[in-house]
Formats: structure tokens, C-alpha cells, sequence
């Protein structure tokens, strides 16, 4: 598969049509594969709850536009905070396994991510399901 602008705009365009304003292209070989590697486009105002993999490192790639990746203690105190733009040439994050961590777009964007596993959100450990909040 070829990653290209034509592809990018595709994306961005699908996100108009998503209730959560963001589209997810999977880049995985097949579903019995339990890596998660795909390509994330995001309008501004798209939410990506506080959430962490235990056992693997997140790595984020931005493809267009800008992102803020903050990340949180166990406590939900912010920690650390990460601009990602070509434009400032901050282009990708490694996450340490463990890490709480959410992400703002700050424009229209697309993202590669790359991880294995799943996640766990920090609201529904923390309060019960159904319990979000945003800290930004």
C-alpha cells in the first residue's frame, strides 16, 4: 500500500461523515493480527479518551497537520505535554508502555500509529464505564 496525499485527503474527507470525527484505516495484515498499526485522520474537536497499553510502547507519526499527545500520572495530573506538526519538525512520539495518555488535534490530521495489543481506558478503570471527562 502506497501512503500518499490522495490517500490522506480521502481520509479527511470521511471524517466529515463520522460521529467522532475521525476515521481509522487498518494497515494490519489480517485480523488475526494483534498488533495495532494504522493510519488515524482527525478533525479538530475529535475526542481520544485518557487511555494507556500496559504492556507495549505507542509510537505516533504525524502525516498532516497538528496534534497535541499529553500525558497524565496516575492521579490524572498532566506530566508531559508533546506538539507534533511537520511544521515545527516534531514528527513522531514514542509512548512508554504504562503511559496514560490522550491527544488533541489541533487541525485537520492524520496520524500513523503503531503498537501492540489493546488498551485501557483511564475514566473507566478510574470512575466506572460510561464516566468521561476532557481535561484540556
Amino acid at each position: 500500500m502506497l501512503i500518499n496525499q490522495e490517500l490522506l485527503d480521502d481520509l479527511l474527507a470521511k471524517t466529515a461523515d463520522s460521529p467522532r470525527l475521525r476515521v481509522n484505516l487498518d494497515l494490519r495484515n489480517s485480523s488475526e493480527d494483534t498488533s495495532q498499526r494504522m493510519l488515524n485522520a482527525l478533525q479538530s474537536g475529535s475526542l481520544v479518551d485518557i487511555h494507556r497499553h500496559s504492556n507495549t510502547s505507542e509510537t505516533v507519526a504525524i502525516l498532516r497537520g497538528a496534534v497535541t499527545e499529553i500525558f497524565y500520572d496516575e492521579k490524572g495530573v498532566e506530566c508531559g505535554r508533546y506538539e507534533l506538526s511537520t511544521a515545527i519538525g516534531n514528527m513522531v512520539l514514542q509512548i512508554p508502555a504504562g503511559q496514560w495518555h490522550m491527544l488533541i488535534p489541533r487541525e485537520p490530521s492524520v496520524i500513523l500509529e503503531a503498537k501492540d495489543g489493546g488498551m485501557s481506558l483511564f475514566w473507566e478503570l478510574t470512575f466506572g464505564r460510561g464516566n468521561r471527562c476532557r481535561l484540556y
